[in-house]
């Protein structure tokens, strides 16, 4: 989109950008004159967003513009407003805006183009879009009227009533510089982005991506490296043939989607069921390949003779932990599969293998520890301090928070009433329903609500085991969270030194999953050194695991000086140990805010969701008590 912008650009000229008024181009509506000779009154309608940010129109006719500088300082998202003339922009005969700008400064810099209608901006009536820009180049940042951030799809802006728009970098402790060459509107109403093809996702019917019902272009959907690969019939039934040569290392053959990626996310493992179709023993082994990265490979236990049928079974898990290095824990992505690759041991006489079937499932759901959610995982002198299961009808008051601030979904509010407690669970449940922050008519006031549970101001505890049993919701657009954060005691108010997540202390997610997932992966992580410049974090999102028969999942972390272990089902899935890790008594947080930072949109329709929690307990070892 960037490269045709561009060429339609260069029809304007830089004497014609500095024409005291807009031009008159075909398909393209000049929003803003920027030369150094521009209209009066358009000083008054560029307005800084702080004392940060200053501008100045270029008075070199080879380069007009307007240059906008900002200083370092406090300000996360520093820049420019753009007001109209008028009340409002009609742009409603186009279906985009672009905005040309060229870095002056010395350093990269991330500019973004922000498109209002009117309202509360952290409900977001905006479209956002941005450009990584170097040192002395020029960068487009165009937003599509609908679209925003990677031009997914976004609020449904209308473009008959813009009323801003805002240039804007990020934090910085250096200056930053650029010019503003041209704001236009252009394009056609009702435009959408082009679709990438690796962008699309396909959801195969019963998870079958070969095998009976599916149809199999060979031309465009194999592929082999160091071997032979195509489609034979036996019967009516179509066979995927792989001829592996004598002596030949790590031959292998590959079956793709037609087009973009398999979407799997509701399988935890890709089945094969193959035959040896030669004339000696062969040892198959099979993987996943997928954007985040492979999966292990999956070997026979034993060579099959000629003839043999085996259904062999890769798994989206690793054998690994993930431990904080490089390429550990599982690296696919299930929602973007992009082959399944089938191969040989090398072997010292030609193989065949014929494949018959492909399936991606769901194995049954798995037996539970013994030892889960009555003892933590590792032996020691432990003692229970936290044994909540949600008897009765109401929140236990002494150890639960329903009202915090909300500092990651705009647009709920939390209300007690979205805190259900009953049937031995607590719900919190994500609706939409009119009604104001923490049920106070002073706050303010959303079109969502939803629910909070956590103990600050109630309960910390330094170092044990922390374990909790989960429901997930399905609807899209949830990011249900089972998280920790730093309290060092109302000696410490305000709030924000209570909870700093610098000087020893940490946020620890044991457990975010974003619905788009599904049920089956989620995301730890830990933060530390506050949520600024200096913020660090480290994790992986994808642990997986398969929800038991019920449909819980059970997650842990086991905190010791220096060491974070994290369990799913009871299963060791991730391990950090670094002298960084908290020092400091944290509290214990369920959340089920909108969002996250690889969702889709929230669909109305499939609201009321409850993030539901069956159990908590917490032991501490008695030797780290404090």
């Amino acid at each position: 989109m960037r490269i045709s912008w561009f060429a339609s650009l260069c029809l304007l000229t830089p004497a014609l950008l500095a024409q005291p008024a807009p031009a008159t181009v075909p398909g393209v509506k000049l929003l803003f004159d920027l030369s150094a000779k521009g209209a009066a009154d358009a000083d008054s309608r560029l307005v800084p967003s702080s004392a940060q940010v200053t501008f100045a129109r270029s008075q070199d006719p080879n380069a007009p513009g307007l240059t906008v500088t900002i200083q370092p300082g406090k300000e996360g998202y520093p820049g420019i407003n753009l007001k109209p003339p008028g009340n409002v922009w009609d742009l409603s005969a186009y279906g985009r805006v672009e905005a040309r700008v060229v870095n002056t400064g010395a350093k990269a810099v991330s500019v973004s183009l922000r498109v209002d209608n009117n309202g509360d901006w952290q409900a977001g009536p905006w479209n956002t879009e941005s450009a990584f820009i170097k040192p002395g180049t020029t960068g487009t940042v165009t937003v599509i009227f609908g679209f925003s951030y990677g031009r997914k799809p976004g609020y449904a802006l209308n473009p008959a009533a813009v009323v801003n728009f805002l240039l804007f970098a990020t934090k910085s402790d250096a200056v930053q510089s650029f010019r503003l060459e041209s704001l236009v509107a252009t394009g056609s109403a009702g435009e959408k982005p082009p679709v990438d093809p690796n962008s699309i996702r396909t959801k195969p019917k019963d998870g079958i991506l070969f095998g009976a019902g599916v149809v199999l272009d060979a031309a465009k959907q194999l592929s082999a490296q160091g071997a032979q690969a195509s489609v034979i019939t036996e019967g009516q039934r179509p066979i995927i043939k792989v001829v592996c040569p004598a002596g030949q290392a790590n031959a292998s053959a590959a079956l793709k989607p037609a087009v973009g990626r398999w979407d799997l996310r509701d399988a935890l493992e890709v089945r094969v069921k193959l035959r040896n179709g030669g004339a000696r023993p062969v040892l198959p082994r099979l993987r996943v390949e997928s954007n985040g990265g492979p999966s292990d490979w999956a070997s026979a236990a034993a060579p099959l003779a000629p003839g043999t049928v085996q259904e062999l079974a890769v798994s989206f898990l690793s054998a690994s932990i993930w431990n904080g290095k490089p390429n550990t824990g599982s690296r696919v992505t299930h929602d973007a599969v992009s082959a399944i690759t089938i191969g040989v041991e090398k072997a010292d006489g030609e193989s065949v293998l014929l494949v018959e079937s492909i399936q991606a499932v769901l194995p049954p759901a798995p037996a539970m520890p013994d030892w889960l959610g009555k003892r933590p995982p590792v032996p020691g002198d432990w003692v229970k301090t936290f044994d909540e299961d949600f008897t009765g009808n109401t929140v236990d008051a002494s150890r639960w928070r329903v009202y915090a601030e909300n500092y990651w979904d705009k647009t709920s509010h939390f209300s007690k009433d979205n805190v259900i407690v009953g049937g031995g669970v607590a719900r919190l449940r994500y609706e939409k329903k009119r009604g104001h922050h923490n049920d106070d008519p002073k706050l303010k006031e959303s079109n969502y609500a939803s629910g909070i549970l956590d103990t600050y101001g109630k309960w910390t505890q330094c170092y044990g085991y922390f374990e909790a049993r989960m429901k997930l919701p399905a609807a899209p657009g949830l990011w249900p969270a089972f998280w920790m954060m730093p309290d060092r005691g109302a000696s410490a108010d305000p709030q924000w030194k209570r909870q700093d997540t610098g000087n020893g202390g940490m946020e620890f997610d044991i457990m975010e999953n974003l619905t788009r997932w599904g049920a089956s992966r989620y995301n730890i992580a830990m933060h530390w050194d506050g949520y600024g410049k200096t913020h660090k974090s480290i994790g992986t999102d994808k642990i997986y695991v398969q929800p038991d028969r019920d449909g819980y999942i059970t997650t842990g972390l086991l905190w010791t000086p220096g060491s974070a272990v994290y369990y799913g089902n009871g299963r060791e899935v991730a391990r950090w140990d670094d002298p960084r890790v908290s020092n400091v008594p944290a509290i214990l947080m369920f959340t089920l805010p909108m969002g996250g930072w690889d969702n889709n949109a929230l669909d109305d329709a499939q609201l009321p969701a409850d993030f539901i929690i069956d159990y908590v307990r917490v032991w501490q070892r008695k030797d780290l008590a404090k």
